[in-house]
C-alpha cells in the first residue's frame, strides 16, 4: 500500500456540495452570457452574489474548512513577518537596479563581441 494515500473523511455529502457549487458557478458563467443585455452593474451583482453563495457552500466541506484554516494560519504567519522599514527597501531596490545595469551592459557587450566574431567568419556585414 502507498503511504500517502489520503483518507476520505468528506463523504458523498461533500461531493454534492462541490457538484452544487459547480452548478452555481457554471450557471453565473451561463447567465451572464445569456442576460447579455442587461445592465453590467446587475450581471456583475448577480455573478459575485453566485460566487459568495458558491464560495459559503464551499467552506462547509472538509477541504473548505481546511482551507479556511490554512488561511488563518498564513494570517498569523504573515502578522510574524519583520517587514523592511522604507530605508532598507530603498537601498534593497537601489542595488537590484545597479546590478541589473551592469548585468545588461555586460550581457550587450558579449552580445556585440559574438555578433562581430560570427560575422567576421561568416563574411557576412549586417
Amino acid at each position: 500500500m502507498n503511504a500517502s494515500t489520503e483518507n476520505q473523511t468528506g463523504g458523498s455529502l461533500d461531493t454534492v456540495k462541490w457538484l452544487l457549487v459547480l452548478i452555481i458557478l457554471a450557471g453565473a458563467v451561463v447567465g451572464n452570457y445569456m442576460f447579455g443585455e442587461e445592465s453590467v452593474l446587475v450581471r456583475a451583482i448577480a455573478v459575485v452574489a453566485a460566487v459568495i453563495v458558491a464560495g459559503l457552500i464551499a467552506m462547509t466541506t472538509e477541504k473548505g474548512k481546511a482551507g479556511v484554516a490554512f488561511a488563518k494560519e498564513s494570517r498569523t504567519e504573515v502578522r510574524k513577518v519583520v517587514w523592511p522599514t522604507r530605508q532598507e527597501a530603498i537601498q534593497t531596490t537601489g542595488i537590484v537596479l545597479v546590478a541589473t545595469v551592469i548585468m545588461a551592459l555586460i550581457l550587450w557587450g558579449l552580445d556585440s563581441v559574438l555578433f562581430w566574431v560570427v560575422g567576421f567568419i561568416t563574411g557576412l556585414q549586417v
